[in-house]
């Protein structure tokens, strides 16, 4: 897939304010100060899209990025760490579970992971709760060019054992690194072959 046009769309800050309409929807989603933001501008090739912020929890709204005039790419509120109060925390939660059980047109989620880290119970859980729900989705391990090649398979074998203590089967993985742009033909090519299922499905 080729991204010629990348646009800002709207914020929501309820899944009921989002645009309506039948394209498909791919949502982004990880703990705070995953790269989510810098992951966006690189597959899209726009540098200043997606705000990005040395402080974790910026995103606090759905944010629907239309591409290709074909399909959304949705930024959702991380989760994790960002100093907020318990309340908000809640709050972004429910904002987000209602996003995913809302969105009928929510084609797959791309759970961000960072690749440096063991991996988080936050993360586990979330995607334990995506897979009881049924809610397709995909894991995006980031700031892979921060590892050494032994590193790197460390990490993404510590990932695949953990994840098959609960699966029978893992879900897609994809390897990313928004400054060396590792990953992104992979991704956009997984996106393009959803839409055209999508497509045949509707």
């Amino acid at each position: 897939m080729n991204i010629t046009k990348a646009e800002f769309a709207t914020s929501s800050s309820k899944p009921s304010q989002c645009p309506k309409t039948e394209l498909p929807e791919f949502a982004f989603i990880g703990r705070s100060n995953v790269g989510k933001s810098s992951l966006t501008n690189m597959l899209t090739q726009r540098k200043g899209l997606a705000k990005t912020s040395g402080a974790p929890g910026k995103t606090k709204l759905i944010n629907h990025f239309l591409i290709n005039e074909e399909w959304y790419l949705v930024d959702l509120p991380g989760y994790g760490y960002a100093k907020v109060s318990k309340t908000d925390r809640q709050t972004f939660m429910k904002l987000i579970y209602d996003y995913f059980e809302d969105r009928e047109n929510m084609v797959n989620a791309f759970v961000l992971v960072d690749s440096r880290h063991e991996p988080q119970k936050s993360d586990i859980d979330f995607m334990y709760w995506l897979g009881e729900k049924g809610i397709p989705f995909s894991v995006v391990m980031t700031k892979v060019d921060k590892l050494s090649v032994s590193e790197f398979e460390q990490t993404k074998e510590r990932y695949h054992t953990k994840m098959l203590e609960t699966w029978e089967e893992l879900p897609p993985f994809f390897y990313t690194s928004a400054t060396g742009r590792t990953g992104k033909e992979e991704l956009l090519g997984y996106i393009d072959e959803c839409i055209k299922l999508y497509k045949a499905s509707v």
